[in-house]
């Protein structure tokens, strides 16, 4: 089969693996410049050089059997490493977070830069509508973007799908990006639960970081809700006082001081690892399916593309919903 794949984040990724294990053909499709989706690193150039921040995911952990054997796969590649500060079964990419990634792309066709508007049918096969052209033909269409991405995709051809994901919800987070000229002189490495802080975490202490002092400061879901349509200017400002205020210091001026604004953050999701209409060959996955956690994007990836083929699933929780 030729299977178009909207979206080369971990979920899509993964889908793509398990197709091109059994000889298919996955063509993935991005809107993004490059490999991370929320898993990605943002870097910058600044008096003290080039400075990188985690201003997605900080970490991921791995708990299922066949993730835990991916990530020790990653792990020999050197593209992951454990970090015990965020807990016992935490990893973070390498030495990026977008590292894992990265190499999960390299092994595929992606086109990047390239939103995709719309998929139709003519009878026979599927075609990916982008901003200038489109693609196609193919046997089969995997959405794995954030759901409120995916909802007008679906629903112009299996409503009950459509409805279904437009159950779910998704909490937005804003992401400040500070870097320092000298180390703060903060003990822990990580912060949480603090003022509008739901994660606070000194980036450059990261296995596999270097540069100077680097901190993400991740708003709570509620604050980053409150404060959703301010300037990104007006927003650092904001967490980098709530940082100080978390830790009692008087902060120096940050070299580097921006903010990010993910605004499908954390979805609600925990009914299915997949969605896959057999009888019109189109189906969803992503994180949002199962309520936002790495390890179950990647779950969701196998799981539906395992309903393609018709494979036994070895590690998805909650199975696939089959429509059609």
């Amino acid at each position: 089969m030729r299977v178009a794949v909207i979206g080369a984040g971990m979920a899509g990724l993964s889908c793509a693996d398990a197709l091109r294990e059994e000889g298919h053909e996955p063509a993935l499709f991005d809107k993004a410049r490059g490999p991370g989706g929320r898993m990605s690193t943002r870097r910058c150039d600044s008096p003290l050089g080039t400075i990188a921040f985690d201003h997605g995911a900080s970490h991921f952990t791995a708990r299922g059997a066949a993730f835990r054997q991916l990530v020790s796969e990653w792990q020999a590649q050197g593209v992951v490493a454990p970090w015990p500060v965020a807990g016992r079964d935490a990893w973070v990419g390498t030495p990026g977070m977008n590292a894992p990634i990265k190499a999960m792309a390299e092994r595929h066709p992606v086109t990047w830069n390239c939103p995709i508007a719309g998929v139709t049918h003519d009878g026979r096969h599927w075609w990916c509508r982008g901003q200038d052209r489109s693609f196609g033909p193919f046997d089969a269409v995997v959405i794995a973007v954030p759901v409120e991405q995916a909802l007008p995709l679906i629903s112009l051809h299996d409503f009950q799908m459509a409805r279904l994901a437009m159950t779910v919800g998704s909490q937005p987070c804003w992401a400040g990006m500070f870097a320092f000229a000298e180390p703060l002189d903060i003990g822990p490495d990580m912060i949480r639960h603090i003022g509008p802080i739901g994660w606070a975490v000194r980036n450059s202490a990261k296995p596999g970081r270097a540069g100077p002092e680097a901190w993400v400061v991740q708003g709570s879901a509620d604050w980053s809700a409150t404060h959703l349509e301010e300037d990104a200017d007006r927003i650092a400002t904001l967490l980098l006082d709530g940082l100080a205020h978390a830790t009692g210091l008087t902060l120096p001026t940050p070299v580097v001081r921006m903010a990010h604004r993910w605004r499908y953050a954390t979805p609600s999701g925990c009914f299915a690892n997949a969605l896959w209409n057999p009888a019109l060959q189109i189906g969803m996955c992503g994180d949002w399916l199962a309520h936002g956690f790495v390890e179950q994007a990647w779950q969701s990836g196998r799981a539906l593309a395992g309903e393609m083929l018709g494979l036994a699933q070895d590690d998805g929780a909650m199975g696939v919903a089959r429509r059609g």
